[in-house]
Formats: C-alpha cells, structure tokens, sequence
C-alpha cells in the first residue's frame, strides 16, 4: 500500500468517526425580544418587572440593583449601570428617597400620590420623568440614566444621572489654521452642541434628534438655521437619516457613505470638520450638520467642489492676501494631479516640447536607468503611498524621524544605485508637496487615486492619454451632485454672486448675499446699502499729528489750528 492510500484511507476514518455539527436552535436576540415586546407597559409589580429586566440584561457585573424603601413604606428597586453613572448622584438621589423632605408627611402619602410626592417634593435632580412602558426604562438605563421602580406603582421614574469621562476641548489635529480658534469637536454631542450654541447665540438655531443603529442606538443630531436653510433641504437630510438601517454607527463615517448621493465616485460628496467655527460659518450660508454621539466629526451637506480648498483662516485674514493663497492651493491641486503624468508624456512621447539644453541634461541623468520612466513614476507614487501611510500609523515621536529618513536616505540611496533618476524623484517630491496643499484630506486622496490611472495614460498614448483623462475627470465632476446642488457650483453653472468666494475671496462687504445655489429663504447677509455708505465717507483720523498737535521734549509741535479747539497740550490725567 502507498503512502497516498494509506493517507487517504486514515482520512476517511476520521471523517467518518467525526459527529456532525449540530446547528443551535434560533434564540431570542435581547434587541429582538424588545422589539416585540416594546408596548408592554409595566403592571406595578415590582418582583416581576426587576425579574423581566435582568433576564433581558443577562449576566452583567456593571449592572446595579439597589433595593431600599421610599419613605420607609413602600418597597423600591434602583437600577443603573455603575460605569454610566455617577455615584455620588445616587447617594443623593437614595437620601432624598429613602427619608423624604421635612414638609411632606411621609405616612399620609398614598401610593397614587407617590409619583408627584418624589417628583415634585423629594427628588433632587435636573433630570426626572415617568416611564410607563418597559422598553423606555432599558433604553434609558442604557444611556446612562437611572430608573426607581415602587412596589404598586404602574410607572417607573427615571432620572438622569448619566457622567461619562471625556477628554478635553483641544485644537483639532487634522485641520490646523495659523489664525483662528483652537477649540475642536469632541466625542460628546451635548459638549459639541453646546460649542456651537455658544457661537450661534440665536433662537433660529434648530436641533432635530435621531437614533440610529438597532444594536447601539446612536444619537444622531441635525443642525441648522430656521429661515436660512432650505426647508426641503432638511426635510431630505432627514429622509435620508430615516432610511439607514444597520446594527451599529460608531463615527459620523458610517453615516456619510448611506447619505452621498454617487457612492462610486472618488470625489467626497459630504465635508466634515473638527471644527465649530467652520460649521457655524456654513450653518450660516444654509446648509445643514449632521453630528453623531462618539465622533468629533460633523457632516456638512451639500458640498461643492471649492470647499475643498478653503480654509477657516481665509475669513480671518484680508482678502487680497487670501486670495493669493487660495490661488496657490488651487495651483498646487493641479499641480498634485497632473504634473507626473505630463512628465512621463513628454519624456516618453514628446520630448521636443521641453528645452534642448534641459533635454540634455535629462538625458544625462537618466543614462543607465534600466526602467522607463511610467515606471519610475508608478514605483515612486507607490513608495511614496507606503512612506506616507507608514508615517501616519506609527507613533507621533517616530513618524517624522521615519519621514525624514524615508525622503532623503531612501531617495538617494534609489538615485546612487541607479534605480530612479534624478528628476523622478524632483517629480514625485513635489507631486507630494502639492497634495499636502489641499486643506481636505479626503479631497487630496481622490487626487492621490486618480494620478495612477492618468499616468498610465500618459504611458500608454502620451499627451492624448492626459488629456482624455482630464476630460473624463471633469466630465465626471460636472455628472456629480450633492443634495441636489451641481458639485462645480458656483462655476458650473455660473453665478457670480456666489463666485464672489471660490478661487478669489472678495471683501466682506462685497459679498452682501448668500450663495443662491442652496435657495435660501433669507439671502441678505449684509445691509449692502448702509455698509457702502460708511465706506464711502472719508476716514476721521481722530489722532491725526496735523489735527492733535504732537509734543516732543516739552516743545509743541506741529499744532492744529485754533478751529479744531485742539493746542497739542497737556493730556495728563
């Protein structure tokens, strides 16, 4: 007998000795038995309704039972999660139960008076309401409240008592501004709401609340202005909220995928910032932000395609300086997409379009490089991509000893040994350069992406392949749309009200009307009229010397006329 069939023989042995796998029977899901049991409302039994929640909990160590007796009568079980509340609430809220205030007579209390009793006179909380059904008692103790159930009482009270740590308000790490403010978002909806109600101190700011996610019940809050935005704007904001069903939303990530409307295009259709002063600022052009419990990132909807290269501190600064700025963001975009693909057409394909003594000298460099230079460029893009990825994961203290040493040591050492040219690695260092411009990360990744497939047309048909690459990319940025809006709005279609904030920044003053792509309600945001008025009056040069006067060593200098009743004399206190 060989080896094979003695093999195959010893296999078969066991595959027969094997049992099969025996499937379990279907269980009631804890989500599922609550669904289908989510209008039972609790009978006044206290023993019953402590049982039906423990056995839907399970065997949970940070789930609390507190038994004790309000007003020393009546029976009473209080029930949290010790690691969403905070302990010395409860010691207060046990304290105020268990003996009562002085005025309220604890023996002539009767059990149908028992709930406004504690409510009203007893309880010491911000927070307190009844719950009469069963599933609006788990909910709530799974957000961090705290539900007392009375023995003969058909209602449970529920108080928030929710304290959950959090880190503190600190700059946002992936939006940097040189002038501006440095709070950011936080993981905490009530503290990132309250950030931007600080800075939008108006009775039109709105919130609409939502939970999304059968397993983690997610809040999901949506922001906007009433009168500013849309109203069927947020109407289809909510639709699309409404329509999204999943098991669980962890960031505001999950949700932007659901909502966009193009899920295959590369180009990000939905903006999300750290920051509040950014969201208010578009809050105040009428669009609307989503913001989801856990995730320090707000959605911004809709999006153009010119948000991408703006900036907070554009606003701060004045206009003729940012719009030379913004002019270079946009040149170092186009510069980021397209300047590997335009070296390798015309090194490959159109080498007469480039001077003759720098065609030399590229020559000169690249003899003896046994590659050509589409793959070059592909291995460099591609080494670039891992360095860049590698710097990002590893630990802040050793990221950038690793970008440094990836850039110069790894760069030379390719050029020395002949692998790469010289000005392959200028191409590439400065194609990464542009693409660290783009204030957008996700932005910059879309252009990151769509560098390979145009390099390889410009390896494969030169100047033609770019071109048709280019015409492919904006046919498609012109096909995109964000709720609606037309992705190259302003400029396609044109308006010049709105164009008045894309590529240059005008005045303040100037741009006296909101953008007229969101159709809002209100478009007036400046009183165009009275402003212009006050700019077009001469500028009182209140400590003007030729006006005040002006004293130098105890000698008057350069006084004003008599007319002004001003001598340049003495301005002591």
């Amino acid at each position: 007998m060989t080896f094979w069939q003695s093999f195959k023989r010893r296999s078969l042995q066991v595959s027969r000795s094997r049992e099969p796998l025996k499937i379990p029977p279907k269980s009631n899901v804890a989500h599922q038995l609550l669904e289908e049991r989510q209008d039972e409302e609790i009978s006044g039994c206290l023993d019953e309704a402590v049982r039906f929640i423990q056995d839907l909990l399970g065997p949970n160590d940070d789930f609390a039972i507190r038994h004790f007796r309000v007003f020393g009568r009546y029976p009473a079980a209080l029930m949290n999660f010790a690691c969403l509340v905070d302990s010395k609430d409860i010691n207060s809220i046990l304290r105020s139960l268990m003996h009562g205030p002085p005025e309220v007579q604890e023996e002539t209390v009767r059990i149908d008076r028992l709930r406004e009793a504690i409510l009203y006179d007893s309880l010491y909380a911000a927070d307190g309401y009844a719950e009469k059904r069963l599933l609006g008692v788990v909910e709530s103790m799974l957000q961090g409240k705290t539900a007392i159930l009375v023995e003969g009482m058909p209602e449970a009270l529920v108080i928030g008592t929710r304290h959950i740590d959090k880190r503190s308000i600190d700059q946002p790490e992936t939006e940097q501004v040189i002038r501006g403010s440095r709070e950011g978002f936080i993981e905490m909806l009530q503290t990132n709401l309250s950030l931007m109600r600080y800075r939008l101190q108006t009775p039109d700011f709105r919130v609409k609340m939502l939970k999304i996610g059968r397993m983690t019940r997610s809040k999901v809050a949506v922001c906007y202005l009433e009168g500013v935005a849309n109203n069927q704007l947020v109407e289809e904001v909510m639709n699309r909220l409404k329509a999204v069903d999943i098991d669980g939303v962890l960031d505001s990530g999950y949700l932007e995928q659901f909502i966009e409307d193009n899920h295959m295009s590369p180009f990000p259709q939905v903006q999300n910032t750290e920051r509040p002063d950014k969201a208010v600022a578009n809050m105040l052009e009428g669009r609307v932000i989503i913001m989801v419990d856990g995730s320090p990132f707000a959605l911004i909807v809709p999006t153009v395609f010119s948000q991408f290269y703006q900036s907070v501190e554009d606003y701060s600064e004045r206009f003729l300086l940012v719009s030379f700025i913004r002019l270079a963001r946009v040149v170092a975009l186009i510069f980021s997409l397209v300047f590997p693909s335009l070296y390798v057409a015309v090194i490959s394909f159109n080498p007469e379009l480039i001077p003759t003594e720098f065609a030399v000298a590229v020559a000169g460099a690249r003899a003896g490089v046994p590659f050509p230079s589409v793959i070059e460029v592909l291995v460099m893009e591609v080494s670039m991509e891992v360095l860049r990825e590698a710097t990002l994961r590893l630990p802040q203290q050793v990221g950038g000893a690793l970008s440094i040493v990836g850039v110069l040591v790894v760069g030379q050492a390719a050029v020395s040994a002949g692998f790469v040219s010289p000005i392959t690695v200028v191409v590439v260092a400065m194609t990464t350069i542009g693409s660290f411009a783009t204030p957008a990360y996700n932005a910059a990744l879309a252009l990151r992406l769509l560098r390979f497939p145009l390099v390889l047309l410009a390896g494969t048909f030169g100047l033609y392949g770019v071109m048709v690459g280019l015409i492919l990319i904006a046919n498609h940025l012109l096909s995109l749309r964000s709720f609606g809006v037309p992705y190259l709005s302003p400029i396609v279609p044109g308006n010049f009200e709105a164009m008045k904030d894309t590529m240059f920044r005008f005045p303040f003053w100037n741009m006296s009307k909101r953008p007229n792509m969101f159709h809002t309600p209100n478009r007036e945001r400046i009183e165009h009229e009275s402003v212009m008025r006050e700019l077009q009056q001469a500028p009182s040069n209140t400590l003007d010397p030729l006006k005040v006067g002006n004293e130098r060593r105890d000698i008057s200098d350069g006084v004003s006329s008599p007319d002004n009743d001003s001598s340049g004399g003495d301005y002591s206190v």
